[in-house]
């Protein structure tokens, strides 16, 4: 097996594991800081048990994120030598300020959990918002740099070399603005539906516990407005991939022949070898309309492009359409929450509602862990789009089945730890008589 192969093997564990815990530091805290908000207003013990609650699974969370992430440091120097010697001194300021971030979260954090009774009610909040504001922006930091691979900007290439780098206009390229927006609604709506979605899985068998019914309207208020809000974060990316990036944009699509008013594609298979995508539900000038806002507009097809500089469309485009439909499943579920929990509240608290409530309940982190299939296969085979080859940022040093495996060990133990402490706070289910959720 190639080395390159290899690092792309390991990348992909690495991303498909630490993703999901750099998603719940994004949303977490905004549910803990909301709980303990409702206590304050309310003076009800329940809230401030979940907020309680919620701020130890957010230790565990972070801890473990915060392990995992260190090893990416690791990874991309034993990996990817020569991206980082490219890259380094024009986005090394995202991951600077992505460590100041991360470290802010850290201190508030600690505050949070140790000063219950040590600091005023409105101090204590405060250092829960900036928990919150750190993992926000420790995400949206990190995503910058990606940005910056699908945008490359910030410096000119002379001989080979960046040149004239500007770290702030690096910082901020093209596409910074409409991933960050993407993937924080995207951890907001996964964090919220997973929490959601255990709550409810409780309820279903406790109906009237207090303790779950008043985790599942703030899980799923989060959620449901992220999931809501997504689909025009959706429309703004999908935008920008069609101006900056028309090949990804024809992968994900399994648009193979250049062409005005494209369809939308609806399911279906990519066939590389044929050039055609089998089974799909097209819409008229669907493509040519989303992406661009004109029914007529003309997209391009992948067989404009030569061989070599295609990425393979048959895992994006299905991953894109796995993204799609979860998030649909989400919105469709938050308006009918809202709907139900406007008008009828038993209805809400329904065994029906409840179980879709638990059935979309992976759907968010899997939306998360699709997106960012897309996200990374669709740009291949660049890892700096339209400046650096994957195949020429690989190390040229053999040897990467051992850390694979290595690492791999690594992220299974921690992945166990995280499920065992959580689990331990999820035993038991305090109940509230009197008070109401």
């Amino acid at each position: 097996m190639s080395e390159l192969i290899l690092a792309r093997i390991q990348m992909a564990i690495f991303f498909v594991f630490h993703i999901l815990f750099a998603v719940a530091g994004m949303g977490m805290p905004v549910l803990m800081v909301l709980a303990e908000g409702a206590f304050l207003r309310t003076g009800k013990a329940v809230y401030a048990d979940l907020a309680r609650r919620w701020a130890r699974g957010t230790a565990v969370l972070f801890a473990v994120g915060a392990v995992s992430g260190t090893v990416l440091s690791f990874e991309l120097g034993l990996l990817w030598p020569r991206f980082m010697e490219f890259s380094g001194g024009v986005i090394g300021l995202p991951f600077a300020l992505e460590g100041f971030a991360f470290f802010t979260e850290a201190i508030f954090l600690g505050i949070y959990l140790y000063g219950w009774e040590r600091v005023s009610p409105r101090l204590h909040l405060s250092a829960g918002v900036m928990v919150a504001l750190g993992g926000v922006l420790s995400g949206v930091f990190v995503v910058s740099a990606n940005g910056w691979m699908n945008s490359p900007s910030g410096f000119v290439l002379v001989g080979g070399r960046p040149a004239g780098i500007s770290p702030l206009s690096a910082m901020a390229n093209p596409a910074w603005k409409s991933e960050a927006i993407h993937m924080t609604l995207a951890a907001f709506a996964a964090t919220g539906f997973a929490v959601a979605g255990i709550h409810a899985f409780r309820l279903r068998r406790e109906t009237g516990n207090r303790f779950h019914r008043a985790a599942l309207v703030i899980a799923l208020s989060v959620g449901g407005a992220a999931a809501v809000l997504q689909p025009l974060s959706g429309d703004m990316s999908a935008r920008f991939v069609a101006r900056s990036q028309p090949v990804k944009l024809a992968a994900m699509e399994g648009q193979f022949r250049t062409e005005r008013g494209a369809p939308l594609r609806i399911g279906g298979m990519p066939d590389p070898v044929n050039e055609t995508t089998r089974y799909a539900i097209e819409v008229p000038r669907g493509l040519s309309l989303l992406a661009f806002h004109d029914p007529d507009a003309e997209v391009l097809g992948l067989s404009a492009v030569p061989r070599d500089e295609r990425p393979d469309p048959r895992p994006v485009h299905a991953a894109f359409q796995v993204m799609v439909a979860c998030g649909m499943c989400m919105a469709a579920v938050a308006v009918a929450g809202a709907l139900l929990g406007w008008r009828r509240r038993e209805v809400f608290f329904g065994r029906a509602f409840l179980l879709a409530v638990a059935a979309c309940g992976p759907l968010g982190l899997l939306a998360v862990e699709a997106g960012w299939v897309v996200t990374e296969m669709g740009r291949q085979p660049w890892i700096i789009h339209k400046v650096m080859r994957t195949s020429e940022a690989v190390t040229p040093v053999g040897g990467l089945a051992l850390p694979l495996v290595v690492f791999s060990l690594i992220y299974l133990a921690l992945g166990t730890f995280a499920a065992r402490m959580l689990r331990r706070e999820l035993a038991e289910s305090p109940s509230f008589p009197g008070e109401e959720g």
